[in-house]
C-alpha cells in the first residue's frame, strides 16, 4: 500500500470517528468473506457500516480525532461498525451477539456509545432489549399513565376559566350592540297654539284713489276762480 492511499485511508477513518459517536468493535478472525458480507448487510439494514480496518491505521485516526478509548479495542484483526445517523444501536448489537452466537467465530471486544466506552457485557446487555420502536411504546406507555392523571386534574378549573371567558365574550358582545343600536329618541309633545294677533287695519285698497283724484278735482276750480277773478280786475 502506497503513503498516499494509507494517508487517504487514515483521512477517512478519522473523519469517520469524529462524526460517529456509537461504535462497536469486534474481532472476526476466522470468518469467511460471505460471512463477512452477510453480516454487513445486516448491518447496514439496522443503520451500521461494518468496516475491516488495520491496527496501525486506526491508531493513527483515533489520535488525530481524540478518541483515545477506541486504542485499547484495536488488537487482533479488527471490524468496526460504525453506527450512521438514525441507526438503531440496540439491532446492531443484536446482529451482532447473532452472529457471534451462530458462527462461533466473531468475537465482540466492546465499543464507544454516546462518547463513553462499553464493554463486551455490554454490548451483550445491549443486545438483549427490545428493539427501538418497541422501547418507545413501553416508555410511552409508562409516562402516559401519569399524564392521564395530570390531565384529568387540570380538566375541571380549564372547564370552569372556558365557562368565565365565553361569560365575559357575550356580556362585551352584548355591550357593543347596546352601543352601537341608535338611541330612541322621544317624540316631541304638540307645540301650544300660538294667540290671535289682532287684525291690522286694512289698508286702502286701490278703490279708494278715486276719492283723493275727486278731491284734487274738487280744489282746482278754486284756482280757476282766481285766475278769473284776475282777469275781471
Amino acid at each position: 500500500m502506497q503513503r498516499p492511499e494509507k494517508e487517504q485511508i487514515v483521512s477517512d477513518l478519522t473523519e469517520r470517528l469524529r462524526s460517529s459517536d456509537t461504535l462497536i468493535v469486534a474481532d472476526y478472525r476466522g470468518l469467511s468473506v460471505k460471512e463477512i458480507d452477510d453480516l454487513r448487510t445486516k448491518l447496514i439494514e439496522q443503520g451500521a457500516d461494518f468496516t475491516v480496518v488495520k491496527n496501525s491505521l486506526t491508531r493513527r485516526a483515533a489520535e488525530a480525532a481524540g478518541a483515545d478509548a477506541l486504542l485499547a479495542l484495536l488488537e487482533g484483526p479488527t471490524a468496526i461498525a460504525f453506527l450512521e445517523e438514525g441507526g438503531d444501536p440496540v439491532a446492531v448489537a443484536k446482529a451482532l451477539a447473532d452472529s457471534a452466537k451462530t458462527t462461533k467465530i466473531l468475537a465482540v471486544r466492546g465499543g464507544i456509545m454516546q462518547g463513553r466506552t462499553i464493554s463486551a457485557e455490554d454490548v451483550e446487555e445491549l443486545a438483549k432489549l427490545p428493539p427501538a420502536d418497541v422501547l418507545r411504546g413501553q416508555v410511552l406507555g409508562a409516562v402516559a399513565a401519569p399524564l392521564y392523571t395530570i390531565v384529568g386534574l387540570f380538566a375541571a378549573p380549564l372547564q370552569n376559566l372556558h365557562g368565565l371567558i365565553q361569560a365575559r365574550i357575550d356580556q362585551l358582545g352584548g355591550e357593543t350592540a347596546a352601543e352601537e343600536a341608535p338611541a330612541e329618541t322621544p317624540e316631541p309633545e304638540p307645540a301650544a297654539q300660538p294667540a290671535p294677533e289682532p287684525e291690522a287695519e286694512a289698508a286702502p285698497e286701490a278703490d279708494e284713489e278715486p276719492v283723493a283724484e275727486a278731491a284734487a278735482e274738487e280744489t282746482e276750480p278754486a284756482g280757476d276762480t282766481e285766475a278769473d277773478a284776475a282777469e275781471e280786475d
